[in-house]
């Protein structure tokens, strides 16, 4: 059976995706408290754990299970152009999958438990039976919760020992995991013509394409909304006014994507998104400093 390329591997592995879950590893690790740089080898497994492994194996499995969807919206990827032959495209995802339920055990339990809930909710979301992807509501929630939230609070939970995280920090995990459902839903309006065709229940598909937009739209901001009030509340007002700032910035960027989402919601994710994710980091902060 001919192999694929490792260029070809690596594009199915999608390294440009790895950073969301990193960096909500690394914001549930500064709001902990614990010193860092005494947790760098745990911080750095955790950082590999939760994007070239488990992220990596979440979009190799989408990328097998979504490849007669690709073929109409995507066709260069590497399974729907054939420079991933065969079942190799399955035969990577399962691997990956066990790599990374391997290394977690250098976590503890707390790790190993994590990724193995990450790595079931992304097995859920675009294998059948379940292939939660097909309802743009749960299939978005579960790639929040387990790029934002549970790699947040695995992040604080490894560095205080297996001990959960404060109220706050779960409370932060858990609100920008719901701002992460609109970053999710921008990703799909580049496939609406292929989900539409093949019955996958995206929320442009089930909403239309500028209900969803304004969904998109309303379900990043309401989380940061709140957010600013909580860091008011705890006593962190600069904390605030920046994730408050941070925020306002969006504004600018949502109004043209309402105007025209399919053609600039790759605009939106690309300028829009690193403003939201920055106010995590500040939000991490404010825990540290705030005590």
């Amino acid at each position: 059976m001919a192999r694929p390329a490792l260029a070809t591997v690596a594009e199915l592995l999608k390294p440009i995706t790895w950073f969301p879950p990193m960096w909500a590893f690394a914001c549930g690790a500064v709001a902990s408290g614990q010193d860092l740089y005494s947790h760098g080898g745990v911080v750095l497994m955790g950082l590999i754990l939760s994007g070239p492994l488990v992220c990596a194996s979440s979009q190799a499995v989408n990328d097998w299970f979504d490849r007669e969807v690709d073929a109409i919206n995507e066709p260069h990827r590497p399974i729907p152009s054939g420079r991933m032959p065969g079942r190799w495209g399955l035969y990577i995802a399962v691997l990956w999958s066990l790599l990374s339920l391997i290394w977690a055990w250098g976590l503890g339990t707390w790790g190993f438990v994590a990724c193995a809930i990450g790595v079931g909710l992304s097995w859920a979301y675009s294998a059948p039976p379940l292939r939660l992807k097909q309802n743009g509501w749960l299939g978005n929630a579960a790639c929040a919760l387990s790029y934002e939230g549970l790699a947040w609070i695995t992040g604080g939970a490894v560095l205080l020992g297996g001990a959960l995280p404060d109220d706050r920090s779960l409370v932060l995990a858990l609100l920008y995991s719901a701002a992460a459902h609109g970053i999710m839903t921008l990703n799909d309006f580049k496939s609406v013509e292929g989900d539409r065709r093949m019955g996958v229940g995206s929320l442009p598909v089930r909403l239309g394409v500028p209900a969803a937009a304004r969904t998109a739209c309303a379900v990043m901001l309401l989380p940061q909304a709140v957010v600013v009030l909580l860091l008011w509340r705890w006593g962190q007002p600069w904390h605030a006014l920046t994730v408050l700032a941070l925020a306002t910035a969006q504004l600018p960027l949502m109004r043209p994507f309402l105007a025209q989402p399919i053609a600039l919601a790759r605009r939106l994710s690309g300028l829009g998104v690193p403003l939201l994710v920055a106010g995590m980091m500040v939000s991490a902060w404010s825990l540290r400093q705030g005590g």
